[in-house]
């Protein structure tokens, strides 16, 4: 075999295996789940890439129906990753679609489950869409939608309208927060709530590690086609790092304290980044340090950073009256509470899903990620002003989402935020 046969072979094999262990775990899942679920995906790079094999392991009865992307050849490229994949579960002849209005194609081609894995500040949107289109067809669309879900306020808002009106629909939407449905998280945030370590005194989280991807311009790239190009660079795709990666962590913690933090403080800047202009280099801030109060005058600690040479640090910690978890090592004081995860965490996401769609019973984690995404966004407009934020201040801010987007529009780049400007 050469070394990519050699490579497919394993990939194959690593998901039928991954199959037939959810199929072992949630038989009535897929003895339910007769008819195959026609999925769509909108977003076709790394992750919606990596979100269509993950639900082909998660269970036999998804086939691959539609894709939409801004640009063609991410479309071409899932494609062709998924055929490699499991060719018999890709039908997608005439439903492939590219530029900004890819992403109502794919909600209009008759999907029963769409995942949504394009760049944050366009998920309000889309998640919007999707539920308009299953009232208005009095047709089922689950959605499985990448974190977070917002990049300011007011898209959080449209969020959680969004997830009453799924709730009320009868619509599952599970969100990319996949330490929610791994088991060695699951059973650790127990303890704590249980309370092995007594009550709750002070967390702590960070996700510090080094410079993310930058893509470069392409020759006759628009303005817009390159921010989308380069998103994470910029706010209003992107949200900030915070907001798009220290989420994760920071969703850790809310699910611990059952709840979100009610202002924030905090400090930080642009100081290791590509020098240029914002509309090359983007405007967003190299590292966060935010000082969290959640109801009660629990504190939270929060660090996140992009600098090079610095400590990798990915972790939650909770201190309480009576002991310490590391959450992320699934340890409470010097005990080790779960071992190894029997599933990798990402396929699970999508295990739980299709067994809430097989059974009926709808999983609604969009209230969950919105609260998670907002806690971000506080924390970013406090580094941002140098200004206390509360709650109800980050939920009202507005809007950062260009009016009238066209993709080949010129679009001005606003300059680095400053505190105290």
């Amino acid at each position: 075999m050469s070394d990519a046969n050699r490579r497919d072979a394993l990939k194959a094999g690593a998901a039928l295996a991954a199959t037939a262990a959810a199929a072992q775990l949630f038989p009535a899942a897929y003895a339910a789940a007769t008819d195959k679920l026609k999925v769509g995906v909108i977003g076709c790079g790394g992750r919606g890439t990596g979100a269509v094999e993950d639900n082909f392991k998660a269970g036999p009865n998804t086939v691959l129906w539609a894709a939409g992307d801004v640009f063609e050849n991410r479309v071409k490229n899932l494609v062709a990753n998924s055929t490699r994949v499991a060719k018999d579960r890709v039908d997608v002849t005439g439903r492939t679609f590219a530029g900004l209005e890819a992403a109502q194609n794919v909600i209009n081609s008759g999907c029963d489950l769409i995942i949504l894995a394009t760049s944050p500040g366009f998920r309000p949107f889309h998640l919007e869409s999707i539920v308009q289109k299953a009232a208005e067809s009095k047709k089922k669309i689950h959605i499985f939608c990448e974190k977070p879900v917002a990049v300011d306020g007011a898209g959080v808002q449209k969020c959680l309208k969004v997830a009453e009106e799924a709730k009320k629909l009868g619509i599952s939407v599970v969100a990319g927060t996949q330490r929610r449905h791994q088991a060695g998280y699951i059973e650790t945030v127990k303890q704590i709530q249980d309370g092995k370590i007594g009550d709750v005194v002070a967390t702590r989280c960070s996700w510090n590690g080094g410079e993310p991807w930058f893509r470069a311009r392409q020759k006759g790239m628009s303005d817009v086609q390159y921010q989308i190009h380069n998103w994470y660079h910029f706010l209003w795709l992107c949200g900030d790092h915070i907001v798009e990666q220290h989420v994760h962590n920071l969703d850790v913690i809310n699910w611990v304290m059952k709840g979100h933090p009610v202002k924030a403080i905090g400090q930080g800047g642009r100081i290791g980044r590509k020098e240029g202009e914002p509309s090359e280099v983007g405007n967003i801030y190299d590292l966060f340090n935010i000082e969290y109060e959640y109801p009660g005058g629990v504190p939270m600690y929060s660090y996140c950073s992009h600098v090079p040479g610095t400590t990798h640090d990915v972790s939650e910690t909770v201190y309480g009256s009576k002991g310490v978890s590391r959450v992320n090592a699934y340890q409470i004081n010097k005990d080790k509470v779960f071992g190894k995860d029997p599933i990798n965490p990402y396929v699970q996401e999508h295990i739980d899903l299709l067994k809430s769609i097989a059974d009926d019973k709808p999983l609604e984690e969009l209230t969950a990620v919105a609260e998670s995404t907002l806690t971000a966004i506080m924390g970013r407009m406090a580094v941002y002003s140098g200004k206390p934020v509360t709650w109800k201040q980050a939920l009202e801010s507005k809007s950062t989402m260009p009016e009238g987007l066209k993709l080949d529009a010129k679009l001005e780049v606003p300059p680095v935020p400053r505190p105290g400007a």
